[in-house]
């Protein structure tokens, strides 16, 4: 009775230690996807394939590495309640996102970073020019702010993957004059997300092929200045309720 008692008691053993590492491995897939969508490499396939690595003519754009993407960070279509006209692109400095926007009160967003020419210029412009892999040359605040650093390219770099507007690169101007903002491609992923010491509106590379293609010459740009911060992200009844509270709460 003994020996058939542990005959039974050895094989259900394996059995149930496989159960476990199923269990193990279930719980271990439950967790993965309970992350925030804002948590650094935990990212989908799907925005993996996003943000491969792209052949740009004799041009090869690296992947993304998954610890600079987020499922927040990647571009995606969100709600968006907004007047202008689909197409426009409105950037939010304060908040590090560009939407360019769609039918239906939704919106094509885009994470960015923005730098200190980033939050130089507020206002209307439209997109005058549109570049492949552009030239770039430091402006003269950047030169007079760090000499060291860009002195040496005051007569210009040529455009490739260490040049510093990336891959594509959105010219605004306003009233047919260079407003000097930039909307363009990055070699420097780590920053999308961020505030930076330099630059205007910076995002991934494959963030600005997309732009560029759906962006025709002309496009209206808004560029929100900081006390208009995050408009468009909450539905206009809501925005009346809260209105209403601050009223009453007045009262």
């Amino acid at each position: 009775m003994t020996d058939t008692l542990s005959g039974r008691l050895t094989r259900r053993l394996p059995l149930a230690a496989l159960s476990l590492s199923l269990f193990g491995l279930l719980s271990a897939c439950a967790t993965t996807s309970a992350l925030p969508p804002n948590t650094p490499g935990a990212i989908t396939d799907e925005t993996r394939m996003m943000y491969a690595e792209v052949q740009d003519g004799d041009i090869t754009i690296p992947a993304i590495e998954d610890k600079y993407l987020t499922e927040e960070k990647k571009r995606q279509v969100v709600d968006y309640w907004s007047d202008e006209k689909p197409g426009t692109i409105i950037v939010d400095p304060g908040a590090r996102w560009l939407y360019q926007v769609q039918e239906g009160n939704t919106a094509m967003r885009y994470s960015v970073a923005v730098g200190a020419e980033g939050l130089a210029f507020s206002g209307n412009a439209n997109v005058a020019l549109k570049r492949h892999w552009p030239n770039w040359t430091p402006t003269a605040n950047m030169i007079r702010r760090e000499p060291e650093t860009y002195k040496p390219l005051a007569n210009g770099l040529p455009g490739g993957l260490e040049n510093p507007l990336g891959a594509r690169a959105l010219y605004l101007y306003k009233g047919g004059r260079d407003t000097l903002y930039r909307i363009h491609g990055t070699p420097s992923p780590w920053t999308v997300g961020h505030a930076t010491s330099s630059g205007c509106i910076r995002m991934f590379n494959q963030d600005s092929l997309h732009l560029y293609e759906n962006t025709p010459k002309g496009t209206k740009v808004v560029v929100l200045p900081a006390e208009r911060s995050g408009e468009g992200t909450v539905p206009p009844s809501d925005m009346l309720s809260m209105s209403g509270d601050v009223v009453e709460s007045g009262a």
